[in-house]
């Protein structure tokens, strides 16, 4: 019989049973920071997965990103298995840790300056990429500090500049631990924004760990709840509510009945696992 999958069918994210010990003892000890993940992600798809520290949320991205090899299972993801650091990604964590010598375009640049084929073209279209450069600046709000060094950008500056520099070499998928979690509650709703907006845009998939669970409801498609200690995914949660989302949104009865749904499943589980240790 004909395979009749299409490409927009496709799971972009597949992860099949994956499990992770970091280390060979560990795994002989049925010791596993992560257990049993099965996650289907479709193309364009927005995710965000949340749950208490320590959970393992870290720990799958380092899965995600291909920094880990899982101990069991599979992972693919856009139709190739994943063996190795993924060039398809990019990634962007709660301190911005841009470059103090370096000017805000010039740090936004990095990895163009690095990854292939970018990297091999770069002195020759040098021209050509900042201006994406800037342009991309301009799209979050940082018009007229292109050429400002780190130390002269407040937090929420710096954190717009690394979320430029993960997008700069037009990724497929953006991987983000944490974001906004250093950033004032203010700060942090405008990046929202910024984030959503990019994201309508260019519908890259975006995998997003937070402890936030208005951020994770405002901005995914899907929220997944991680149960503690060995890490894996106790609730899937579609957020069925209409887009284009403004925050206005964040105060009405819909919205705020599926975080407190969330924040209900993390402390069921949080205390079945202070009973059960």
């Amino acid at each position: 019989m004909a395979d009749t999958t299409t490409d927009k069918d496709a799971a972009f994210v597949d992860f099949k049973n994956v499990w992770l010990a970091y280390n060979a003892e560990l795994e002989a000890q049925n010791h596993f920071a992560v257990e049993a993940i099965d996650l289907q992600v479709r193309r364009g798809e927005f995710i965000a997965i949340v749950g208490p520290s320590g959970c393992g949320k870290s720990t799958f991205m380092k899965l995600a990103t291909g920094l880990k090899m899982p101990s069991r299972g599979s992972i693919h993801i856009d139709g190739q298995s994943v063996t190795g650091p993924l060039k398809i990604s990019g990634m962007a964590f709660q301190a911005p840790s841009l470059l103090p010598w370096r000017t805000t375009v010039d740090n936004v640049l990095l990895p163009l300056e690095i990854v292939e084929p970018y990297r091999s073209q770069f002195k020759a279209k040098r021209a050509e990429y900042e201006q994406r450069a800037r342009k991309l600046l301009q799209k979050v709000g940082l018009a007229g500090y292109e050429d400002k060094f780190p130390w002269q950008l407040s937090g929420g500056m710096q954190q717009r500049a690394s979320i430029c520099r993960a997008l700069i070499h037009e990724p497929k998928m953006l991987l983000l631990d944490e974001p906004f979690g250093a950033l004032d509650a203010f700060t942090r709703e405008d990046l929202w924004c910024i984030l959503r907006d990019l994201w309508t845009e260019q519908q890259f998939n975006v995998i997003l760990v937070t402890h936030d669970l208005r951020e994770s409801v405002f901005l995914a498609d899907t929220v997944y709840v991680m149960g503690n200690s060995p890490g894996r995914f106790v609730v899937k949660k579609h957020i069925a509510l209409p887009r284009p989302r403004d925050l206005e949104l964040t105060y009405t009865p819909a919205f705020t009945d599926i975080v407190h749904e969330l924040r209900s499943h993390i402390g069921a589980h949080r205390t079945a696992a202070t009973q059960s240790a």
